[in-house]
Formats: structure tokens, sequence, C-alpha cells
């Protein structure tokens, strides 16, 4: 089975799930590990969320759980940042003052919107606030790129009025590629997030084709999440994401440990 390293708990924003709640989840459910990756989300635009947390005690109760549940599963300590294009060096700063195992790089944002708020996409076509969206993306990487996993590339898509009905890697390849080239380049891995399966989506973040191409072009670090809020959809649809790793040609896939990438075979 698959480690879990994309979950959140009450210490993000949008969860109010218990820590020890999903540590027993992922227990019934055989994983070998579990991260917990809470949302810091600095200057984010919609002021009745605030995505940040108490890191002292964040790490005290992932303390308390590594001691109480020593030997029955490993228990790591993640973050989750919300990507822009300000935000580089606050978060640089974050990253060297706190012990994280493990750190997802993520665009929540387009336009200086969140996309989960159904006005976000204004007047503007699906197609257009995708392709908004992944130049948002390129250009964040490329002004910090000090994070171990790519969240859900192309999250917008749940988001869309249509849905994927406009969306293909085709379509956007010219922006995705280069995205991927810099994941490539900077030994960033990608999460294959399986929220898109849970969200009927019918794929999970990234599509299966854009995987592929992330392997075409070098990379050889993935990584696997459910991006679950709640401890019922912990390692969901992990059996298919781990067969769509494979026929992506991927043999491992990776999770961090003191922000270094442990490898495990599919």
């Amino acid at each position: 089975m698959i480690g879990d390293i994309h979950v959140h708990s009450s210490f993000s924003a949008d969860s109010d799930e218990d820590m020890e709640e999903s540590v027993k989840a992922a227990i019934r459910a055989g994983l070998p590990c579990l991260c917990f990756t809470d949302h810091i989300d600095w200057d984010y635009p919609e002021k009745e969320l605030v995505f940040d947390f108490d890191r002292k005690k964040y790490f005290e109760r992932i303390r308390e759980l590594q001691e109480k549940y020593a030997g029955q599963m490993k228990i790591l300590a993640g973050v989750e940042l919300g990507m822009q294009p300000q935000l580089g060096p606050r978060y640089q700063k974050l990253l060297k003052e706190w012990p994280f195992d493990y750190c997802i790089g993520s665009q929540h944002l387009v336009g200086g919107r969140d996309p989960w708020y159904p006005d976000a996409f204004g007047e503007e076509s699906d197609a257009e606030i995708f392709r908004k969206y992944f130049e948002e993306t390129l250009q964040n990487v490329k002004l910090f790129h000090d994070f171990d996993s790519m969240g859900h590339l192309d999250y917008i898509v749940r988001y869309g009025r249509r849905k994927a009905h406009d969306y293909s890697y085709r379509a956007y390849a010219d922006i995705i590629d280069e995205i991927l080239k810099l994941l490539v380049r900077y030994n960033i891995a990608l999460e294959i997030n399986t929220a898109g399966l849970r969200k009927q989506l019918g794929f999970p973040n990234p599509h299966p084709d854009v995987l592929r191409r992330y392997r075409e072009l070098g990379g050889t670090l993935v990584t696997a999440g459910s991006d679950s809020h709640k401890a019922y959809s912990i390692g969901y649809a992990f059996d298919t994401a781990g067969q769509i790793l494979k026929e992506c040609g991927f043999t491992h896939y990776v999770y961090f440990e003191k922000r270094e990438p442990r490898f495990v075979k599919l």
C-alpha cells in the first residue's frame, strides 16, 4: 500500500478533523506512513479563512502521536504552502525555522481568487481561466522552488463550470511542459492527488497524461496524497493511483523524511 502524505487536520482552516482520528483511519487502511500537510496560505484573499497555524502546538501534537503509535505506522510532519509571487522569501524563512519533513507547493489561486468560490471565474471561459492558472503556476515555480512536491498540478479543473470538458494536457502542453521541466531541473516531485477521483472528476490531479509527460521529461519522483480533510478519505483510491503510476512508467513512489526522499517500490 502507498503512504498518504497529503492529509489535513483541524490545524487547517478548512478542516475540523482531529489528527488522531486520521492516524487511526490510516492504520485501519494498512498505510505504511501518513504525513500531515496542513495549510499555510499567507495573504489568502478570502478573509473569513486564515490559513496559518501555531507551529509549536502542531509539532507537539505530532510528537505525541509519533510516541503513542510508534511501531504501528510512520507519522510525519509536513506543510502545504499556497504559492503567490510575493511569498517566496517568507516561506524560505519558515522552512529554515521549523523542521518539517515534507513541503508541498500548491497553486490555489488564479487572478487573486480561489476557484473554489463560484464567482472566481467572472466573465472568462473555463479554457481562459485554466490557461491563466497554469501561467501563474509557472511564474510561481520560477520564483520559489524550495518545496518537495508539486501539489495537484491541474487543481483548477476540479472547479471549472464544465469540469474537465474543456481540459486536456494537449491544450495546455506549451505551459505545462515548462512547469514540468522546472520540476525536473529542481528535483521536485510531482504529486498524484486522488481528490480528483473522489470528486468525480474522472481522473486524479494531475491527469495521467501529465504524469506520463513528467516521466518522459526525466522526472522520477512521484508522491501520493488523498488531500483528505476528513479521516474517512485517507488513502482514497490508492490502489488505482498505484496502477496509474505503473502505467505511466514509474517503478517507485517517494515520501519525504527530513526533506529527503525515501523511495518505495510500487
